[in-house]
C-alpha cells in the first residue's frame, strides 16, 4: 500500500472525478508510513483538513523515485491518475498539538 495526503475537500473532488488528478510535476506524489511525515510538515504544518488516503498501487504506474537527494528517502510516484477505487481506506490526518506530523505505524 502506498499514501497520499489530501485535503478533505480536494478528496471529495476526486471521489466526484473518479480519480486522483496529476500534481503539476506530471505524477501523483505518494509516500509510505515511513516517509509520509516528511512531505507533511515541508507542506502543511498546523493543517487539519487533512486525509491520508492507503491506496492499492496494483495495476498503477508507480515508480519509486528520490525525493530531495539519492541518499535520502525515495517515494512512489504514480504517473497517471489514480482511479479512486483505488483507494481502499482513508484516515482522519492530523498533526500533534505542535502542530507536527510522526511517522506512522504500518496501517
Amino acid at each position: 500500500m502506498i499514501l497520499r495526503i489530501s485535503s478533505k475537500a480536494d478528496w471529495r473532488r476526486a471521489r466526484e472525478d473518479g480519480a486522483i488528478p496529476l500534481d503539476l510535476d506530471g505524477f501523483v506524489h505518494c509516500s509510505d508510513p515511513g516517509t509520509v511525515h516528511l512531505p507533511a510538515n515541508r507542506l502543511y504544518p498546523n493543517r487539519h483538513d487533512l486525509v491520508l488516503l492507503v491506496i492499492d498501487p496494483g495495476g498503477l504506474p508507480v515508480l519509486w523515485e528520490p525525493g530531495e537527494t539519492e541518499d535520502g528517502p525515495w517515494f512512489p510516484h504514480v504517473y497517471g491518475p489514480i482511479p479512486a477505487d483505488s483507494v481502499v481506506a482513508v484516515h482522519e490526518f492530523t498533526p500533534d498539538a505542535d502542530g507536527a506530523f510522526r511517522p506512522l505505524p504500518v496501517l
